[in-house]
Order: structure tokens, then sequence, then C-alpha cells
């Protein structure tokens, strides 16, 4: 292991990292935009709705992501009026393939983690909020929603993660993100391990920041379960206190 090589290369390690970090926000922050009305939808009655939305969800679920990257990024090239049309200054992007892949994948795990807690909403709720004459989006806004997300945020950091982990597949399509970075880096010099290790421990990193980080959101939704831990070192100091 030679560490003034690692330092070295630590920069473009550090600048891949930040491409990885950037693709992975967007593709977050879009999946879930789309993954809220897929999970409707798929937890609807109506075939019109949940049959569209179920084959989505298997097909995005049930493919590798690789598979999908490169169907994305080679495959719609081959299409002429692709090419004619007005998305094609975006589907000749690698960067943007990468984003579209990786917003699509997540848009099927997360729509089925939100349309099981969907389900897992307390009926009872529900029934309160009807009887208090709520309308249905506002039901859905004010009660179904929120309870869900609650529900499902500890699986929801774990796509999260997998989403990050798997956004290494992205150089595959020539985006230098860190684990393109890495694998430059270990073709031109000839060294695996200082550029592989240096990528994990990166990795490793941006997984603790995004667990850390749920974490204290996870905390701040849920203040009922602080409760006990708070009240906690009070009865233990009035247990010690003298009878009046």
């Amino acid at each position: 292991m030679d560490l003034d090589f690692l330092w070295s290369i630590l920069p473009r390690l550090l600048d891949g990292a930040a491409v990885t970090v950037v693709i992975l926000t967007q593709a977050v922050i879009y999946g879930f935009i789309l993954a809220v009305p897929m999970a409707l939808a798929r937890a609807s009655h109506r075939a019109t709705l949940w049959m569209p939305a179920y084959g989505f969800i298997f097909f995005f679920r049930g493919t590798p992501l690789l598979v999908q990257m490169f169907l994305i990024y080679y495959g719609l090239s081959q299409f002429g009026e692709i090419r004619a049309s007005i998305v094609w200054p975006v589907l000749r992007e690698a960067y943007w393939c990468a984003v579209i892949a990786l917003t699509l994948n997540t848009t099927g795990y997360t729509a089925e983690i939100l349309r099981s807690a969907i389900q897992a909403v307390p009926r009872g709720e529900v029934e309160a909020a009807k009887a208090l004459g709520m309308s249905r989006a506002l039901i859905l806004r004010r009660i179904i929603l929120p309870k869900a997300f609650r529900q499902a945020l500890p699986a929801y950091v774990n796509e999260i993660v997998f989403l990050m982990k798997g956004s290494a597949v992205v150089f595959t399509i020539t985006v230098v993100d860190l684990m393109g970075a890495a694998n430059l880096i270990r073709a031109r010099s000839f060294r695996v391990y200082e550029p592989l290790l240096a990528a994990a421990a990166l990795y490793l990193i941006l997984t603790l920041v995004i667990t850390r980080f749920f974490a204290v959101l996870e905390d701040r939704l849920n203040p009922d379960r602080r409760a006990p831990a708070a009240a906690a070192p009070q009865l233990a100091g009035s247990s010690n206190r003298a009878p009046d």
C-alpha cells in the first residue's frame, strides 16, 4: 500500500464522489416524486390504475439496473424518431441517461415500499377522518401519506443505500463517478488496491452520512419515540427523593 500514491489520487476520487452524490440526489428526488402517485395507483382497487403500476414496478424490480441503463443509453439511440425528437439532446448525454435509469429503478422500489406502508395505515384513523368530514384528498394529505412515510422510512433508507451502491455501474456508460474515477486510475496506473480501497472507504462514508441523516429525520418525525427515553432520567431521579 503506497500512501503517497493514495494521497495523490484522492482529489480525483473526491471529484468522482461529488458526481456520485449529485446523481444520487437527483435520482432520489425525482424517484420519490414519481413513486408517490405510482404507489397510490398500485394501492388502488381499479384495474386501470393498479395493473399498469404493477407492470412498471415488476419490470424495474425484476430486471438488473445495468440492463435498464444499457436499454436507455444504447437502445433508445437506435430509433430515428428518438434522435429526431426534442428529448434527444438529453438522451444523448450519458450523465442524463444514468440519472433517468437510476430514477426509474428507484421509482419501482420506492413505490412498492410506499404501497405497503399506505395499506398498513390503520383503517380506524381513516374512518375517523371521514367522520370529521374530511375529503378524500385531505385525508390523503393529512393522514395517509404522512403516516405511510413515517412507517416506510427505515425501508426507504435501505433503498437509498442500495441505490447509492448500484450507482457504481454508471461508469459503464462513460460517466466518471466515484467508481469510474477509481477504475480509470486502476487502468492507467496498473494499481488495484489503492484506488479501489479508497473508493470503498468513500462509499462507506457516504453510507454513514445517509444513514445518520435519515436517523435524525426519523427521530424528528417520531417524537413519541423519544418520550420514554426522556422520561427515564426523571423517573430515576424522582425515586431517590425522600418523601415529604
